[in-house]
């Protein structure tokens, strides 16, 4: 098993960098590598609710992926289950997201940690998707700041 940890300063304050990421509409505005889109995105919002989203590739492909969300710290922490669901809809190999929110100064600090990837590719493959996605993630958040 191999762990990933990305930690990134976005120039927002951290209440704003939480909703990102804890509210549908707003996580469907830049969740996805680049050139993804995310094509639908729910989630319950509470210890034991479920989410689920689906980010199409640009050549038309679906990836669906969904997990349980286990804590809510508005707007300092949130954990939960992440895995992708196979072409029958069976969930993968669940590993587990801790993100934490702090503030520096005027701007946050986002510490994304994913725990229990199947071996270092995986890990790699991860590392690459979540980066450009956290990318998309600060322009989004310099349009709203």
């Amino acid at each position: 098993m191999s762990d990933l940890t990305i930690t990134r300063i976005f120039d927002a304050p951290r209440e704003l960098v939480y909703a990102a990421w804890t509210d549908s509409e707003q996580l469907a505005g830049w969740l996805g590598p680049k050139g993804y889109t995310a094509h639908s995105v729910s989630g319950d919002l509470r210890p034991g609710g479920a989410w689920r989203s689906c980010i199409r590739s640009p050549k038309g492909e679906d990836l669906w992926a969904s997990g349980e969300y286990r804590t809510i710290d508005p707007p300092s922490h949130l954990v939960f289950t992440y895995a992708w669901e196979g072409p029958d809809g069976a969930r993968q190999t669940d590993t587990l997201i801790t993100i934490t929110f702090a503030e520096v100064g005027d701007k946050t600090q986002m510490t994304f940690v994913q725990q229990g990837l199947d071996s270092p590719e995986s890990r790699d493959g991860h590392e690459d998707g979540w980066s450009q996605a956290f990318d998309d993630l600060g322009a989004y958040l310099a349009e709203r700041s």
